[in-house]
């Protein structure tokens, strides 16, 4: 029987609307959550993905801005900017986009960002409360997101085995960190380019998530028969049967994993969607937290 499909666009569009109730309730206390996106040159599809954030945030009530600054933008500047909106009490979540141009270091944008207000979950401090089980810091948008699908699905997840894979510190590792946190409580192992014998690891995994970023690496005679597969994969293929001679697919071989899952992802509208509800979760709690009780921000 062929697997049932996680919905990612319906889990997500319910989280939008109970991020939009929460916004609501700000609101009538007179604060207005503000997500502020910074873009560094004109990288097509990064320019994209930030007009979707901008325009999900105004829909569910928050403040969206996005600020373009041009390529040529120099390090100081954009440490400049960071600092003006660590300091401006009406932005609650800071979000640069990555990838920078080359001449830019990430890791040092990353950690000028006031970690009260790293939405993205990247800066040290946040992965730090991750990884030692504190609730007062934000997780990454993408593992959050993996998570929730996993348990809005009903997935048992106590003493499950996890396998992830991909170690990237956007996904993988907050993903198997998140993963063995207390009252989540799998049991996680996580493959990665040097790991041997992959396929007898993946046929261990009640839960599959994979996030490695290679076409189709997964097929379905690697999988134990009934496993969870979530994957978080978006790759560009040529396919000289489509429309525009290419498609999009996950790390997963959708049409023989779907016959051994028990649940699984698609690609596109498993994961994806997730991701950007998670960053509207993650800003209305920080403005949650940055408001006084009962007052105005």
């Amino acid at each position: 029987m062929p697997a049932e499909l996680i919905d990612g666009k319906a889990i997500a569009a319910a989280i939008r609307a109970e991020v939009a109730v929460a916004v609501a309730a700000l609101r009538a206390r007179g604060v207005v959550p503000g997500l502020t996106v910074v873009l560094v040159g004109d990288d097509p599809a990064s320019a994209t993905y930030v007009g979707a954030k901008e325009k999900a945030s105004r829909e569910v009530g928050m403040a969206g801005t996005t600020i373009r600054l041009p390529a040529s933008t120099a390090q100081g500047e954009l440490l400049a900017l960071v600092d003006r909106l660590n300091a401006d009490p009406a932005v609650h979540g800071i979000l640069v986009q990555m990838p920078l141009p080359a001449h830019l270091d990430p890791d040092v944008v990353i950690r000028r960002i006031d970690p009260a207000k790293d939405v993205d979950g990247f800066h040290p401090v946040n992965v730090g409360k991750l990884l030692i089980g504190h609730t007062d810091g934000f997780v990454s948008c993408t593992p959050a997101g993996v998570l929730e699908l996993l348990r809005r699905s009903g997935v048992a997840l106590r003493g499950a085995e996890a396998v992830v894979i991909g170690r990237s510190n956007i996904v993988g590792k907050p993903m198997a960190a998140l993963l063995v946190q207390p009252g989540i409580d799998a049991t996680v192992t996580v493959c990665h380019s040097r790991s041997r014998d992959l396929a007898a690891h993946v046929r261990r995994a009640d839960i599959l998530i994979a996030a490695v970023g290679r076409a189709e690496m997964v097929t379905g005679d690697m999988l134990k028969p009934g496993a969870v597969v979530i994957d978080v994969g978006m790759n560009s293929v040529s396919d000289p049967s489509h429309p525009r001679g290419r498609r999009l697919c996950g790390d997963v071989h959708f049409p023989s994993a779907v016959a051994v899952a028990s649940r699984i992802t698609p690609v596109p509208g498993g994961v994806g969607p997730m991701t950007i509800a998670m960053l509207l979760g993650n800003t209305v709690r920080a403005a949650e937290w940055a408001a006084p009780a009962g007052g105005v921000a």
